[in-house]
């Protein structure tokens, strides 16, 4: 395996920084549609909606929710990529986090939401869209 990192470096080097630049783009794209979708008080409500009683139809709610759980899965994923090449990997990764479901997922959310520029950052990309800045999570 050694050997094969060491013989083939400029074409993995050159595949990561296409994946990276494709990833800073995507995320350029995507992030402002994602965090606009978020309610401003997203972080302060008591209870959380259920959005698996969107339609009338069992089966197609069963598959929006796949496809949203999917959607944040690939967004969570590629803010971890970003923590550490170019881009907003804490917004992307909160944004996937806010898409998926689990358990845990509100103490998480409001952990990241917390940290130190992320709320600026979500309010930032909300302002230039139009939208109302998300309040500041309770604790």
């Amino acid at each position: 395996m050694l050997e094969f990192l060491q013989s083939h470096w400029e074409a993995i080097l050159l595949w990561v920084s296409a994946a990276s630049l494709l990833a800073l783009v995507g995320t350029l794209i995507t992030l402002p549609w994602a965090v606009t979708l978020l309610p401003a008080d997203y972080f302060n409500r008591p209870r959380r909606q259920a959005w698996h009683r969107i339609t009338p139809y069992p089966l197609l709610n069963l598959v929006l929710i796949v496809l949203k759980n999917c959607l944040g899965l690939a967004l969570a994923l590629l803010g971890v990529v970003l923590l550490f090449t170019p881009g907003q990997g804490l917004l992307t990764l909160l944004a996937g986090v806010a898409l998926m479901n689990f358990p845990g997922k509100y103490r998480l959310e409001r952990h990241i939401a917390q940290r130190t520029g992320v709320l600026k950052g979500i309010n930032w990309l909300r302002e230039r869209r139009g939208y109302p800045p998300m309040e500041a999570p309770r604790r």
